[in-house]
């Protein structure tokens, strides 16, 4: 952990490259403000292109998506909900971890901000009507927008909702045993820059 600009920066030991951000809340009797997002809080990340805004009702899943190029920043608005990430990148030191946690709420962390490199499965389950704003470092490729199977077992996610509303698209990824080897992504070391990296 260390602190830019008194914002808290955790480097995640679950998943290399996952990075948390706590950042400072200013407050009067007005309300109150916050800065969600500046590049040199993830070092060596691409710019941030694109802004993307996701509305989900209570008890809907998204996921699990993931990107061989392409890397996020997701800070949710509204609401509260259970995010999960899985690594999938051949050659990276947490390959097949899973990490749960959640953003959003009313606690403590509901500014929190979470970057998610290329290469990391992800998804999130709204737990309330939530709504969640992601950056993005690059525009839409379809050849780029891959998923593997939010209930595989070997993935072992706890999404914390029960009966989980899916797109058709969600519902029908594969099972990370069953991803094609040329969609499985590479790791990029971010301080060599080793690695694939479109």
């Amino acid at each position: 952990m260390h602190e830019v600009g008194m914002v808290e920066i955790r480097h995640s030991v679950e998943v290399a490259g996952v990075v948390l951000v706590d950042p400072v809340i200013h407050r009067d009797d007005r309300g109150s403000f916050v800065e969600t997002w500046r590049r040199e809080w993830i070092p060596g990340c691409r710019e941030m292109i694109q802004a993307n805004r996701a509305e989900r009702a209570a008890g809907s899943l998204v996921g699990l998506h993931y990107h061989r190029f392409q890397a996020d920043y997701w800070t949710v608005t509204d609401g509260l909900v259970r995010v999960v990430l899985h690594d999938l990148r051949a050659g990276s030191p947490t390959d097949g971890a899973t990490l749960c946690l959640d953003l959003g709420g009313n606690g403590p962390d509901r500014y929190r901000g979470l970057y998610i490199p290329p290469g990391v499965a992800h998804g999130f389950a709204a737990l309330t009507d939530a709504t969640v704003v992601y950056l993005v470092d690059g525009t839409y490729d379809p050849a780029d927008e891959l998923g593997v199977a939010w209930d595989d077992p070997a993935i072992g996610a706890d999404w914390d909702v029960a009966d989980p509303q899916l797109s058709e698209r969600d519902r029908a990824n594969p099972l990370r045993v069953d991803l094609a080897v040329d969609l499985i992504p590479a790791f990029k070391d971010p301080v060599s820059g080793a690695g694939e990296r479109a």
